[in-house]
């Protein structure tokens, strides 16, 4: 009985969260005078792709796609993900492996990071940014996601470092194996796992995030999806149609994005526990 009602209480949970993922995407096939109607329907009456065909093929703006913003997204996020986690999992085996003074100071501060709130570092990211000459680019963003990203990446990496038995990697040196290929045997599929995670979390602030890109980027041909979501949202009036298309598209990436990693993770951890 027990066991009946925590899964009753996890599916109630489950479809309130998946109720707004739902409306969004029905809304997406419903016909304007559906979406404006006085009684909601469940299911659209007569489904429709216009919403999708106006965004894919028109122009938020003069001379710029939605496909350009899906562009830059892209490779935004794909950069931050990256970076962060080449120099996370580094960090994190230094932090891991190595003593040295400060050290302790130094986890402290990547959890100082976390507390401080994104509004309060608008304006000092940006003069830094503009001190560097990087305004109005997209490095400028890579950057700035990249600091963002990295003192949750490298405090969740170094768990799974310090994890690892010491005694593979003395066994690894001992059978005449060099430190990077210690590293890169040993090591990285043990803690892929963990890289995996932190890879979700980049993504997704890099993918979700709209104060600094709508303040480092001034050309429109630059800016990324959830700069040009602003684009729907009139003073007077709001295009729900396609705000929900567009929305519908910006979420399908961190959904493959997961799955994809999901697939790995599962695989990386059978196979560090193989190994160890």
């Amino acid at each position: 009985m027990k066991r009946l009602a925590l899964n009753g209480a996890g599916l109630l949970v489950a479809l309130f969260a998946a109720f707004p993922v739902y409306w969004m995407i029905v809304t997406s096939l419903k016909p304007s005078s559906e979406i404006f109607s006085s009684t909601p329907r469940p299911l659209p009456g007569e489904p429709t792709l216009e919403h999708y065909r106006q965004i894919l093929t028109g122009n938020l703006i003069p001379g710029v796609t939605f496909a350009d913003f899906f562009l830059n997204s892209a490779l935004v996020a794909g950069a931050t993900v990256l970076l962060s986690g080449l120099v996370a999992l580094l960090a994190a085996t230094a932090v891991a492996r190595f003593r040295f003074t400060l050290r302790t100071s130094f986890l402290i501060m990547l959890l100082v990071v976390q507390m401080i709130p994104l509004e309060a570092l608008v304006i000092p990211l940006f003069l830094m940014i503009q001190r560097l000459g990087l305004y109005n680019t997209l490095p400028s963003l890579i950057l700035t996601y990249l600091g963002f990203s990295l003192p949750f990446a490298v405090w969740m990496l170094r768990g799974f470092v310090a994890a690892v038995p010491k005694e593979l990697e003395e066994a690894a040196a001992i059978d005449g194996a060099s430190r990077a290929q210690t590293f890169r045997r040993i090591l990285f599929p043990l803690v892929a796992p963990g890289l995996v995670a932190t890879s979700i979390f980049s993504f997704i602030t890099a993918w979700n995030e709209l104060i600094f890109a709508l303040t480092f980027i001034n050309d429109q041909d630059r800016y990324t999806l959830p700069v040009a979501m602003t684009f729907f949202f009139g003073r007077d009036d709001t295009a729900w149609g396609p705000v929900m298309a567009a929305s519908t598209i910006f979420t399908l990436p961190v959904i493959v994005f997961f799955l994809l990693v999901q697939r790995r993770m599962v695989s990386g951890l059978v196979a560090g526990a193989v190994k160890g």
